[in-house]
């Protein structure tokens, strides 16, 4: 990894919330995507030119995944790969709330080297790099060490909830919520929470950022099968996430109807 790529993501974060906080989230004009791909408003657009514009030029030999841009199968033969979601959380983001998140990565044959999840409205910024740790607001962070999964905080909607996805009895943890799976998982990398299960297919851009900050906190983060996570696939999306320390992502997959 170059050693400048994480201060990169970093300027690009600061710079996205600067643009995406000059809009007022219900005042902002927004239109839903085709194909069910959910809302989008002219904020996202704003910050994903910025990035566009301004990650590339700066590493012109990486390839480019986003949200907000048409992909493209020129980033699958490329050794790097920017993975971005301009705003994640983007219907708390029109509705006025703070739990949004920029979410930036870079990926290396797969693998994310270093990472971003930065929530402007909170004032926090999650950082990682590949065998340095991971922070928020430059303090070292570190998943719970709960063992028991009946005793745990989960993060997860409650389409996870159902009956259908589990073996036997649906495990008796405390559901939470947060609009953003970035957020989600950055809360489990600092401990806030126990883990968090999301069991339908996730696009990268909404998870690359956090599996490393999960990764380099010490959480265990893989699919639902309890594969590694790999990253820029021409279809670009996962098999689901679980992650949590170790006690309760083993808990939680062994819970889980098998697939």
């Amino acid at each position: 990894m170059p050693e400048h790529d994480l201060a990169l993501l970093v300027d690009a974060a600061y710079e996205a919330g600067r643009i995406a906080t000059g809009f007022k989230g219900p005042a902002a004009q927004s239109w839903d995507k085709s194909d069910g791909a959910g809302p989008v408003t002219e904020a996202d657009l704003a910050v994903n030119t910025m990035l566009e514009h301004r990650l590339p030029k700066a590493r012109p030999d990486y390839g480019w995944l986003s949200e907000e841009t048409e992909d493209s199968a020129e980033r699958l033969s490329k050794d790097h790969v920017f993975i971005v979601d301009p705003i994640d959380g983007t219907r708390s983001f029109i509705a006025g709330t703070k739990t949004w998140a920029h979410s930036f990565a870079i990926a290396k044959q797969g693998i994310v080297i270093a990472a971003v999840i930065y929530l402007p409205m909170l004032d926090l910024m999650y950082t990682a790099a590949a065998n340095q740790g991971a922070f928020l607001n430059e303090k070292p962070i570190h998943p719970s060490d709960q063992p028991n999964l009946n005793d745990a905080k989960i993060l997860a909607t409650r389409h996870n909830l159902d009956p259908s996805h589990w073996s036997g009895e649906v495990p008796g943890f405390k559901r939470s919520h947060r609009p953003s799976l970035a957020y989600r998982m950055a809360l489990v990398a600092q401990g806030r929470f126990d883990g968090m299960i999301t069991l339908h297919p996730c696009w990268e851009w909404d998870v690359a950022a956090g599996d490393l900050i999960l990764r380099e906190a010490g959480a265990i983060c893989t699919d639902k099968t309890c594969k590694s996570l790999q990253f820029n696939n021409p279809h670009p999306k996962v098999n689901g996430v679980v992650a949590g320390g170790e006690a309760v992502h083993s808990q939680v997959l062994s819970a889980l109807r098998p697939t």
